[in-house]
């Protein structure tokens, strides 16, 4: 459910009296709290769907996250919004849960295709959260969308039951060992770590795009707000239709050139963000991005999910958690080159970073496993 991904309340939007507070630390955590509940399921509970029936697993995860939603919007202290935000990121890592399932149904020839499937379906709950979410926010409070999100997920819950084919574990691992197994997949796996690291550079480019944006549309030639900046993500449309497409030339040409592609694609997009310094710039230079970010994702995720199949859930877990140590590293960079040289600062190192992407990229194309 990546519309979870937008519940990330902001400290402005609980306005006061709405929660009880000793202060503003608590709000202000808030974000960082789902995040890193969110971490915290990649790391604990996302390998578990290699030991575990993964249906009840999926379903198991839709529930808690139900009741961490409740538990959200019935807070009457900013401690204890903190305290269920950081179980909405918990639990909402079981959309890391559906992917490595969905490719566990499909065969070798068609794995690619029914991986841009899920995540096509997954950038559409994306976008259409970017589009509700702060209207619904604004309209009706904070505690709305909690509400809203509770059926939602509910309904995400049945579906998985009444969908999902039992499954057999993959391993007989407890989870002591499955923990200490990650180590042990990573060192093993070249594979797995040229593609996390790929996929790590690619999202950090993505990521410093996003975090700059607000910034730099209130800056000349633009004055423009941040309302106008999230109108930005509409242009996720892109990501939507590239992703399947992208599934189905992975299974035909190889993941290889396909990761290649995407890579590329985020290096225009900087190129054209650098040097076209108008809204008709940033509108196509983010379309790039965003093709190439989802491009390169499922090309990755293709190749990952090939290397061990009885630890698909494992090597997702590692590979998403490099990911968002890349977008971690990214977002923080291009705040610091912001501050030191502005929009050409966080596009000259976002160029840096892409062009290492591509050019590690075009050998992973000679060797993608």
């Amino acid at each position: 459910m990546p519309l979870l991904s937008r519940l990330c309340i902001q400290p402005g939007d609980i306005s006061p009296g709405s929660v009880s507070t000793p202060g503003e630390l608590a709000p202000s955590l808030i974000p960082t709290a789902t995040q890193f509940g969110y971490a915290i399921g990649l790391l604990l509970l996302v390998p578990l769907g290699d030991p575990m029936e993964r249906r009840r697993l999926i379903v198991s995860q839709f529930l808690i996250l139900a009741l961490s939603l409740l538990f959200a919007a019935v807070a009457s202290t900013g401690w204890t919004l903190l305290c269920a935000s950081l179980f909405i990121g918990f639990s909402a890592s079981v959309t890391q849960q559906i992917v490595p399932a969905a490719a566990s149904l499909a065969s070798d020839t068609h794995r690619g295709s029914v991986v841009g499937s899920v995540m096509s379906g997954l950038l559409s709950g994306m976008l259409l959260s970017r589009i509700l979410a702060g209207s619904i926010a604004t309209n009706y409070g904070w505690r709305a969308m909690f509400l809203i999100a509770i059926p939602l997920v509910l309904t995400g819950a049945t579906a998985m039951a009444l969908v999902l084919p039992l499954s057999s574990p993959a391993t007989s691992m407890k989870c002591g060992s499955l923990l200490r197994s990650l180590l042990q997949l990573w060192r093993g796996e070249p594979g797995l770590r040229r593609a996390t690291f790929i996929q790590g550079l690619i999202f950090a480019v993505f990521s410093a795009f996003w975090t700059i944006l607000a910034l730099h549309l209130e800056q000349p030639p633009f004055h423009l707000g941040a309302d106008v900046a999230g109108l930005f993500g509409i242009i996720g449309v892109i990501g939507v239709l590239s992703a399947p497409v992208a599934g189905r030339l992975a299974d035909r040409q190889g993941p290889g050139q396909v990761v290649s592609t995407g890579a590329f694609a985020a290096l225009l997009a900087w190129l054209v963000l650098a040097g076209w310094n108008s809204l008709a710039g940033l509108v196509f230079g983010v379309m790039l991005l965003d093709f190439g970010m989802q491009t390169a994702i499922v090309a990755n995720q293709k190749v990952i999910y090939g290397l061990k199949p009885q630890a698909r859930n494992r090597m997702n877990s590692l590979f998403m958690v490099g990911m968002f140590i890349g977008g971690s590293l990214g977002s923080g960079g291009a705040m610091l080159a912001w501050k030191v040289a502005g929009w050409q600062g966080v596009a000259i190192s976002a160029i840096a970073v892409a062009l290492t992407a591509s050019m590690v990229s075009f050998l992973f194309r000679q060797n993608p496993s």
